[in-house]
């Protein structure tokens, strides 16, 4: 499968995730909230939109550790002779890692995606419980972060002068994120978080 058609399958759920995080979200999956009932409130449609992100941004951020992997090994994925090429910046040993404990940066973003994903889902599940609104806030923290991570790496791109379309995507999912958490921690201190 081409690199660029399979990067889709990460695109859809970040930006369908992001859209549902979104207010323009009430509008747009207004008609599918008699099938998913969750999609009918606020709050159930920011997290679900919340955990289709943290899932899509677990995924690529997989699919960049697996294609570093692959690269080390001598293989190809995505090269190209344009400015897109992930083989060229994910492949290249001196950025491709975390400067204080040389763990690729795909191997950081599962991880961290992997427990975002933890932190919204249980969340959603138990959205009364005392510790919800600290994981929520934990979230908002964490994306947060994950801003100077996407500082530096786009200095990285830009001292290549290549962009890694599959590192961009996990990118748009972390700043998703973000906004799904701080909407979530938003209502969570309103009055409007039990409204049905």
């Amino acid at each position: 499968m081409d690199a660029n058609l399979q990067l889709m399958l990460y695109v859809i759920p970040v930006l369908v995730g992001l859209f549902m995080i979104l207010p323009v979200g009430r509008t747009l999956f207004a008609s599918l909230s008699e099938t998913i009932p969750s999609l009918g409130t606020e709050r159930g449609r920011v997290f679900s939109g919340l955990i289709l992100t943290c899932l899509a941004g677990m995924a690529v951020s997989f699919q960049t550790l697996w294609i570093s992997s692959k690269i080390s090994e001598g293989g190809n994925f995505c090269a190209s002779n344009s400015i897109l090429s992930c083989d060229d910046v994910i492949g290249n040993v001196e950025y491709n890692t975390d400067p204080f404990f040389g763990i690729p940066w795909g191997g950081i973003g599962a991880v961290v995606f992997g427990i975002l994903l933890y932190l919204v889902y249980s969340s959603s599940k138990e959205p009364n419980a005392n510790w919800a609104s600290s994981y929520l806030k934990y979230g908002t923290y964490i994306t947060f972060a994950g801003f100077f991570v996407i500082v530096l790496l786009v200095f990285y791109e830009f001292q290549m002068e290549k962009i890694c379309q599959y590192c961009t995507t996990a990118h748009v999912a972390n700043i998703a994120a973000f906004i799904g958490f701080f909407r979530l921690m938003r209502l969570n201190q309103s009055k409007d978080w039990n409204t049905v």
